[in-house]
């Protein structure tokens, strides 16, 4: 990223600041007439939110599977799938990346630029909406968009991360605020985006900001006050544990920013959660793995202590993450049973993990890869040949954006098989010469996107993955980039979304396309999900383009340049 685009971006960030939603907390008239009372949300009730009728957090329930226990829609009736209701556009062109959450008969979104909106989830009469002032500061270090992925609730709380760093808590019925606190201040690196994760009465959330050298962290917040209750830094200094992995003095600017919610084990109280990409991205400038960037952490949630770690890629110098959704699932690999992680990675390889150890079970490429070279003694290692130095310029696959990036994978435990949106596209690389500065770009490369030629005309694909083997079993091609999420379901059926404004459906087993959506507006870029009330059961998705794709994809992305703008929540259900 040069600062020259980098300032381009944060004009149009800035300039796009008066779209939206109307200012300040806005009472509807006529909206509560059939509405219930709403019913705070308890820790039990999210121990066991998988079985619960809602979609009580960001990937449904604390094993991150994107997986709904019901049966209502199948392959067979899914044909009679219309539109219940929808929001109806709202004018903010960035990309829409939120999670719908419902609990009852409300669903609370969030939309670009931290607005919270409440809707009756059976009828979309809107119960309010609130809208977040951003400072102006904030704009100016955002890595990829003004996006908010959504909300989190406890008790009678619905509680959302800011794009300056603030963590909110507004009363579920009204929207009134009832907490606001900061975790950082705006402008020097540092931003929020995803959704927080609430275990045992604490609010976790982790900030983003790795491009700009900003040192991540995790912080644990008493959900009921607010008040910081632990802390925990994603880069090791000098006189902590991993802290010789780094030359002296560059941990402080390290990157790592753990900016992806995370999943959690009640049964062990271990708290997962992906770290980012080291800083700057140019390694040679930092020899040594840079623990604990490109990591899954395993965590006390209650203390913030460090149980565990892995690192999925050491010395990262290609943007690799490790954010990505980190999912529970008990799976059989070469005859022995294992309670595991599964995670699609950045860099190109399908994990698992052994949750209660760390251990690696199997990595397996899914998708082509050219900057790792294979598993060696329980990790992927990179390839030296593909690594770009000052004045050397390389090309590799995947590309920055990941063989999956931010989007959440589906796994179906009955079906045995995790439903992966994955990105076919490579890059190249050159480093430049780069020094820190608070506020700006600390990344030592520049780079381009490029198509991969061997997959001539594809840039995503949808595919299961078996998760006894790491194998594919199915996949879908696209002349897209597949950035949407996935939902499966009990009933049969997975869902997933695509840049051309379409919602997709196929059977889980054969992976057969059994519907696709009318024109939702907009691209597809968010995850759906599926709830019930009063045993009906919908689906709900967010259309909006935006997001990493149109803003670094350069000549690769120019089809999709003209894609609608603007957010279209849509919510379907059998029958008229």
């Amino acid at each position: 990223m040069s600062l020259l685009k980098h300032s381009k971006l944060a004009r149009r960030l800035l300039a796009g600041a008066s779209f939206g939603l109307a200012a300040g907390l806005v009472s509807v008239s006529g909206a509560k007439a059939d509405q219930s009372a709403y019913v705070p949300v308890t820790d039990a009730q999210l121990q066991n939110a998988g079985s619960d009728a809602g979609w009580l957090m960001f990937n449904r329930d604390y094993t991150g599977r994107d997986y709904a226990p019901f049966t209502q829609i199948t392959p067979d009736n899914i044909s009679k799938l219309t539109v219940a209701w929808t929001s109806g556009k709202i004018d903010i062109p960035d990309g829409f990346e939120d999670t719908p959450i419902v609990n009852g008969d409300y669903m609370f979104v969030t939309t670009p630029k931290d607005h919270v909106i409440a809707y009756n989830a059976v009828t979309g009469a809107k119960l309010w909406e609130y809208d977040y002032k951003v400072p102006p500061a904030a704009y100016k270090t955002l890595c990829c968009d003004t996006n908010n992925r959504g909300v989190a609730l406890y008790g009678n709380l619905v509680i959302l991360g800011t794009l300056d760093n603030h963590v909110v808590a507004l009363d579920a019925a009204t929207g009134a605020v009832k907490w606001d606190v900061s975790i950082m201040e705006p402008g020097v690196g540092y931003s929020i985006s995803e959704a927080p994760l609430v275990v045992n009465g604490k609010v976790i959330i982790g900030s983003g900001g790795g491009e700009y050298g900003a040192r991540g962290f995790l912080v644990g917040l008493d959900a009921n006050t607010g008040a910081q209750v632990w802390k925990t830094y994603t880069t090791a200094l000098e006189n902590e544990p991993g802290g010789d992995t780094w030359p002296a003095g560059m941990a402080k600017t390290g990157g790592g920013a753990p900016w992806m919610t995370g999943t959690y084990d009640p049964e062990t109280k271990t708290l997962f959660w992906g770290a980012g990409n080291p800083g700057p991205w140019l390694a040679t400038m930092r020899p040594g793995k840079n623990l604990y960037t490109d990591s899954l952490l395993a965590l006390d949630p209650d203390t913030g202590k460090m149980k565990w770690y892995y690192q999925y890629t050491a010395n990262d110098t290609w943007d690799y993450d490790g954010v990505n959704t980190p999912v529970l699932q008990d799976i059989t690999y070469e005859g022995k049973t294992y309670k595991a992680i599964v995670e699609a990675n950045r860099n190109g390889y399908f994990y698992a993990l052994d949750r209660t150890n760390g251990k690696l079970i199997y990595a397996k490429t899914f998708t082509h890869d050219i900057s790792m070279k294979g598993v060696v003694d329980g990790q992927v290692v990179g390839n030296d040949e593909v690594r770009p130095a000052l004045d050397k310029t390389i090309f590799t696959c995947p590309s920055f954006l990941g063989g999956k990036n931010w989007w959440p994978m589906a796994v179906d435990p009955e079906a045995n098989m995790a439903y992966v949106p994955t990105l076919h596209a490579c890059m190249t690389m050159t480093g430049v010469p780069v020094s820190y500065a608070a506020g700006l770009p600390f990344l030592g490369e520049t780079f381009k996107m490029m198509p991969d030629p061997s997959s001539p005309g594809v840039l995503g694909s949808f595919q299961a993955i078996n998760l006894s083997t790491g194998k594919m079993v199915w996949e879908h091609k696209s002349a897209d980039p597949w950035d949407g999420g996935a939902l499966a379901t009990k009933g049969g059926v997975v869902f997933t979304g695509l840049p051309d404004g379409h919602l997709y459906a196929y059977d889980a087993k054969t992976g057969k396309q059994v519907w696709v959506s009318p024109d939702l507006g907009s691209g597809i870029i968010a995850t759906p999900i599926s709830y019930q009330v009063n045993g009906t059961q919908y689906v709900a998705v967010w259309s909006g383009w935006g997001g990493v794709w149109p803003i670094w994809s350069g000549k690769l992305g120019a089809p999709l340049a003209k894609n609608p703008r603007g957010g279209h929540l849509y919510v379907f259900k059998l029958g008229s």
